[in-house]
């Protein structure tokens, strides 16, 4: 397994798993029924960091959904290139520290974590399309 289709499945292991600790807030906040009702206005608000969770959980999702299709093809069409590789590991610890920086609410930190992941994802787009 390369370490561009270890990264990547490792990504996507993370986004698949990262509901979790926002949901937990949810059911300790608003109890079992109440983190299972429709979204009302009487119910109890989540932590900040909860909700802070939740957003960075969907950036990671959108970033994602632009890297996943780019990993592919760079699997299917330059297999034994190695920059590919890199570019999977740096998407990586730029989603995954974007999430944890997002939680703690270190504002500038989390621009430049999520920096590193849109770039990985830009280099290789232009990696997989033959421009660099």
């Amino acid at each position: 397994m390369s370490q561009l289709e270890f990264y990547t499945g490792l990504s996507t292991v993370w986004i698949a798993i990262a509901w979790v600790p926002y949901v937990l807030d949810r059911i300790m906040v608003r109890g079992l029924a109440g983190s299972m009702a429709n979204p009302s206005p009487d119910l109890a608000p989540q932590s900040d960091w909860a909700v802070r969770a939740k957003a960075a959980h969907v950036v990671a999702i959108q970033a994602f959904s632009a890297f996943a299709p780019l990993a592919i093809l760079a699997m299917i069409r330059i297999p034994e290139d190695g920059y590919p590789n890199i570019l999977a590991i740096t998407f990586f610890i730029g989603i995954f520290a974007h999430y944890v920086i997002y939680v703690i609410g270190i504002t500038v930190l989390r621009t430049l974590s999520f920096s590193l992941a849109a770039l990985s994802t830009l280099a290789l787009g232009l990696r997989v399309l033959g421009f660099i």
